[in-house]
């Protein structure tokens, strides 16, 4: 394992998340900013979004890929929820919409007290069927990923969409900028990234609050902070690890903050995703590739 020039070991926990003889594949290359990976079991393939080429892309195990989608509205984030359904953040459409069974598309969120959102960035659905999501200012300040406006917000927020009345809740509105953001396995806690310090003097950190009653957040806290560039999008594994992506790779932290390790990649990430049949596939969105690799783990995300 301390042979192997992708890991970077921290802590001799990691040695029972990784498999030491795995290899880095290169899945895809010829994306402009690659996001948004989310993995579909039931058809057997991956989607991702490429930002810039505002397209959506699909792969599938024998190597096949295709575009799933385009033009895509600038899709950034990607997620399913509980009945198996595409959820997606739309930079070009300021909007979270869900791709329904049928391929029509239904807009679940595009305003907040009669302004539109900024740019949704990142989505996770909870057991409940409530839709969060997270709301910079990314996708309106230029026409690369998005289309160049200025904000109606007065703030970069983290929303709920109920899933009863279809009404937008602001749950936290202190971030600069507001990322990815996940459930803990056990839904108890929601983490989300603040990658505001690309442009501000802030911290490269990671919070968590407690989920009240599954509608509210309280108790915020820093959980970790990245050593190289910011925290963008993670996922969690079956044993509460929380995998992020950073400029130099894939970042893993456990239950407690400690940096356990990193799974070097030569790309900047953006993302990342668990996968394939026993979700022990992570997926890793790159700037212009999709990786993949194999772990010892599995990732928590449902379906």
């Amino acid at each position: 394992m301390a042979d192997n020039p992708l890991y970077d070991i921290r802590d001799e926990r990691f040695g029972a998340l990784v498999i030491g003889s795995a290899a880095l594949e290169e899945l895809y290359s010829g994306c402009r900013w690659a996001e948004g990976p989310v993995w579909f079991s039931d058809l057997n393939c991956l989607l991702w979004s490429d930002i810039p080429n505002e397209r959506m892309m699909r792969w599938t195990p024998d190597g096949t890929v295709s575009v799933f989608r385009s033009p895509s509205n600038y899709v950034n984030g990607n997620t399913r929820d509980r009945q198996g359904r595409l959820i997606s953040c739309e930079h070009g459409g300021r909007r979270v919409t869900r791709t329904e069974l049928d391929g029509s598309i239904t807009v679940l969120a595009d305003s907040y007290k009669g302004k539109r959102l900024n740019s949704p960035n990142d989505v996770v659905v909870h057991s409940d069927d409530g839709i969060w999501f997270s709301d910079p200012t990314y996708g309106i300040l230029s026409d690369y990923e998005g289309h160049k406006a200025e904000p109606e917000q007065p703030s970069r927020n983290v929303y709920r969409i109920d899933p009863a009345s279809g009404a937008i809740e602001a749950v936290v509105e202190d971030f600069i900028q507001p990322n990815g953001l996940a459930f803990s396995p056990d839904e108890t806690k929601l983490y989300i990234a603040d990658s505001g310090s690309a442009k501000h003097e802030v911290p490269r950190h990671i919070r968590v609050f407690d989920v009240v009653d599954g509608r509210k957040l309280e108790n915020s806290r820093y959980f970790c902070s990245l050593d190289a560039g910011n925290p963008d999008g993670f996922r969690f594994d079956v044993g509460g690890n929380l995998w992020t992506s950073a400029s130099d790779g894939v970042h893993c932290f456990a239950p407690d903050g400690t940096l356990l390790g990193k799974i070097l990649v030569p790309q900047t990430v953006s993302n990342l995703t668990f996968g394939g049949p026993k979700k022990n596939r992570l997926f890793i969105t790159a700037t212009r590739s999709v990786y993949s690799i194999y772990t010892k783990t599995n990732g928590a995300q449902y379906p």
